[in-house]
């Protein structure tokens, strides 16, 4: 059975909505922040092991748009040849990204059947209402986080939208040259 990994970046008080605001700006116009070395090298060994994405559809249209014209960088060079599976009820219509295809139905039977094929890791990359909705419904197996030493910023929160307490297993931590915390928990059980 395949691992579905949600990799999140988030401020220290759950805020999710704008990486830029969380970590240095970049001044390249195809890099939309910086991390510091610690955070490319745990990007670059979350994104290495997955051959799928799964995404919600907000996070596609705005990704199709920017990441295929990105230039060469290392998260351009997998989010745009990976299989990209976009929950959506929708059509993904003219101008769809390459190698993706919408899923549509109850998300516990779209994953469990993503589960079931073979291949690597599944991961979730942005998608926050998508990470949210998986949260709930208890079907992430392991949830990576860059969290940026900053709080206060508006806009919706990782974990607000939990109905009921979720116990996670941190099985790695992190403190990068920056101050940014890595962490990773996987579900218990």
């Amino acid at each position: 059975m395949r691992t579905l990994v949600a990799y999140t970046l988030m401020a220290l008080d759950g805020a999710v909505d704008d990486p830029s605001q969380i970590f240095t700006p970049s001044d390249d116009p195809d890099e939309p922040f910086l991390f510091d070395e610690e955070c490319e090298a745990f990007e670059a060994e979350t994104v290495a092991a997955q051959d799928d994405v799964l995404l919600g559809r907000n996070m596609y249209d705005e990704w199709r748009r920017f990441w295929p014209g990105a230039g060469t960088n290392p998260f351009a060079d997998f989010i745009n040849p990976v299989r990209k599976h976009v929950v959506t009820s929708r059509p993904l219509g003219a101008g769809a990204w390459d190698d993706a295809e919408p899923l549509i139905g109850p998300l516990p039977e779209v994953v469990a059947a993503l589960k079931s094929q073979d291949g690597r890791d599944i991961g979730v990359h942005g998608s926050i209402q998508l990470v949210q909705s998986l949260l709930a419904e208890d079907l992430l197996d392991e949830l990576r986080l860059v969290v940026g030493p900053i709080v206060g910023l508006p806009g919706r929160r990782l974990f607000e939208k939990l109905r009921s307490p979720r116990r996670l297993r941190l099985v790695q931590r992190d403190l990068t040259s920056s101050g940014n915390l890595l962490l990773t928990y996987r579900r218990r059980g």
